[in-house]
């Protein structure tokens, strides 16, 4: 309360037995209603006139809310649509097309997606075409293929039968790897062979486990290749039409300066992946939530400004040739 004065009137009949008996208190000097009494007789229309007046008031503060409700749905809806344009554009607001998505809280919201470049578009057609290719273990060219991958691995040592256990210390979970690529494809197989031509360095120390404390179960080196193949394809939206995720569409722009951008980025995922393992000191059974980390870091560093290409990534310094 201030140092004002106030003067509070009860208008009881009889309070604490006592009739007609006047309360004084300080208060605030405009308030010349009582803070609580009971009306009577001729009091009574202008208490009904406060009830209306405060009926009144509850409509408009839910008037008031109703449109401040409406008008946070609406900054929301410009937020995302500049976030989309500043992540998605190829060059400028020029390219951008209109597409409808899904609605959020009831509201019909725009997606903008690039148009993309006719390099763009040829670059993102034969990545797709790789994508499409099983692997096939009757194809000599595929089986070449995994001789390949065990030559660069192995270079000193004498290549194995296609089925032998040897192929186990590769990190194959049997003894014929062909029975591990499933939802992979052949795509995956080429990852782990571009990886250890352009970065041997880094493939030997990850496929001998050379860094950091390991733990006693350690994921297998090749099948987890495989397993960061296809996150990526999941992650950058490869498998439909056109890309239409955040990530998708900023990686066309990858794909634009280089077109082996796929191959480059596998690779900084695979090193990312094992320092993430190591910073977890993961074991066997939480190699699932490893791999679900990196994706979320390589999509973090997909929306960085100053990542131009695979080589701008944070993650990148991590490999060595």
């Amino acid at each position: 309360m201030t140092s004002r004065t106030l003067r509070r009137r009860l208008h009881h009949e009889d309070v604490g037995g006592r009739g007609n008996e006047r309360l004084e208190s300080s208060g605030y000097d405009g308030l010349s209603e009582p803070l609580l009494a009971n009306y009577q007789d001729g009091d009574q229309s202008r208490s009904e006139g406060h009830r209306a007046e405060d009926l009144w008031d509850d409509e408009e503060k839910k008037a008031r809310l109703h449109w401040m409700f409406i008008f946070s749905q609406l900054i929301t809806q410009w937020a995302q649509w500049l976030a989309n344009i500043v992540f998605g554009s190829g060059s400028l607001i020029g390219r951008i097309l209109p597409l409808t998505s899904g609605t959020q809280n009831g509201i019909s919201q725009k997606v903008f997606l690039p148009s993309l470049t006719p390099l763009q578009e040829e670059r993102l057609r034969y990545l797709q075409q790789r994508l499409e290719v099983p692997f096939d273990g009757s194809q000599v060219e595929h089986q070449d293929a995994l001789k390949q991958l065990w030559r660069l691995a192995y270079p000193g040592r004498e290549l194995p039968p296609l089925k032998s256990e040897l192929w186990k210390e590769m990190g194959w979970q049997g003894t014929d790897p062909s029975t591990d690529f499933r939802g992979g494809g052949f795509i995956s197989l080429e990852n782990l062979i571009f990886f250890a031509k352009k970065y041997p360095d880094s493939f030997q120390r990850l496929l001998h486990k050379q860094d950091g404390t390991r733990a006693e179960w350690e994921y297998p080196f090749a099948v987890a290749g495989i397993n960061i193949s296809f996150m990526l394809i999941q992650m950058l939206d490869l498998q439909s039409g056109k890309p239409s995720s955040s990530a998708g569409i900023r990686f066309l722009e990858l794909l634009e300066k280089d077109e082996m951008a796929f191959d480059n980025l596998y690779c900084v995922a695979f090193r990312m992946m094992d320092a993430q393992w190591l910073a977890k000191r993961a074991s066997y059974m939480e190699f699932n939530d490893v791999l679900k980390s990196t994706r979320a870091q390589l999509e973090r560093e997909l929306k960085l400004e100053d990542v131009s290409c695979v080589q701008d990534f944070p993650a990148y310094n991590l490999l060595r040739r």
